[in-house]
């Protein structure tokens, strides 16, 4: 069968490149004589997939030495818990910018005082809040950079210094570049940029080690992590060898900086789409679009889920918008190629045509 376009929010598209890859290397590993799925975690071969891994990600996000750079368990929901246990003494300031944020925020209410700094939550996350300011001596500000549900994201980052800044940034890592210097942390989901289901990436900066509330797990206790090189137990193996390879193809395209160029160039054709269509229209305020997740609707829910439909049966997957939204969705992470986004637009045309 035809491989489709896959527009699904995560898991997400990969490379073809990197599944054919993977599928060539899943009997035996170069000579290892065995799958990377079998290999044990504290073997030499795998200790290199592993280290190669992280030394990519440091090279393709440029993060410097004095960041540890933790592969875990537990995807960027653990987080939500991870951060404040690790982070919150005094007080914390959340932004309310979506639904993952608001949860983030609630999550983190059990473990000490929280603020919500700011939020769209009352219309509807339409974009992302604006007026953005830490209270002095807040342990920390939290963001998250693109909300994956409504398609926006945050045009420029919040000033938040001294404030260490933290970000899940699960839908929009590696898409465009970014100054890890402006963060104390950023974490994030693999299965949308960065590989396949099961891997979660922290990026802490070393000073912000060691605040660990007593009781935390070890499991989610960055400092344990970091001195354990993420192993105190087996870390998701697979999901890590896959995320090497995937950020080997992403190298391969010149980078963060080239793929950047290319998720505009594939977000102008959409977005220029929909302002000017007659039938479809974004949900998402211009000046907080995100370029990974692009909302979009026709205002009739049956005709919503005709075009899903009719969509899917021309190659054009997991268009139906999430389930607290309703409408459509095209996630257009770094893996999806311009052309798939040339024929939904093509695709888009020809129903809005057939619409009379």
């Amino acid at each position: 069968m035809e491989r489709v376009y896959n527009f699904a929010a995560g898991p997400a598209a990969m490379p073809e490149e990197v599944l054919r890859r993977a599928a060539e290397e899943m009997l035996c590993y170069q000579d290892s004589g065995m799958s990377v799925m079998e290999m044990s975690h504290r073997s030499a071969a795998y200790q290199r997939i592993f280290d190669h891994t992280v030394s990519l990600l440091r090279e393709l996000m440029d993060i410097p030495s004095d960041y540890e750079v933790l592969l875990l368990q537990g995807g960027a929901t653990g987080q939500f818990a991870a951060v404040p246990m690790n982070l919150l003494q005094t007080g914390a300031d959340y932004v309310d910018s979506g639904h993952f944020a608001h949860a983030a925020m609630e999550e983190a209410k059990k473990y000490g005082p929280v603020r919500c700094a700011s939020s769209s939550r009352e219309e509807g996350y339409a974009g992302v809040p604006g007026k953005i300011q830490a209270q002095p001596g807040a342990d920390y500000l939290y963001i998250t950079t693109n909300n994956t549900i409504y398609g926006t994201c945050f045009p420029t980052l919040p000033e938040t210094r001294p404030v260490p800044l933290v970000a899940d940034m699960s839908s929009n890592i590696l898409s465009a570049p970014c100054n890890v210097r402006r963060f104390g942390v950023i974490f994030a989901g693999a299965q949308k940029n960065i590989g396949p289901a099961g891997l979660t990436v922290v990026i802490v900066r070393r000073d912000l080690l060691g605040r660990a509330r007593a009781e935390t797990p070890a499991v989610f206790n960055w400092t344990v992590m970091a001195e354990k090189g993420s192993m105190l137990n087996t870390p998701p193996t697979y999901a890590i060898y896959m995320a090497g390879l995937c950020l080997e193809w992403l190298r391969a395209q010149g980078g963060v900086d080239a793929i950047y160029r290319r998720n505009r160039q594939k977000a102008a054709l959409l977005y220029d789409y929909l302002d000017h269509s007659r039938l479809f229209y974004g949900t998402a305020k211009k000046e907080s679009r995100s370029l990974m997740n692009v909302t979009f609707r026709t205002g009739e829910e049956a005709l919503d889920a005709a075009f899903v439909r009719e969509a899917a049966e021309n190659g054009l997957c997991s268009l139906k918008g999430h389930r607290l939204t309703g409408g459509m969705r095209a996630s257009i992470y770094n893996a999806m190629p311009v052309a798939g986004v040339e024929k939904l637009v093509s695709f888009m045309a020809d129903f809005e045509k057939r619409q009379g």
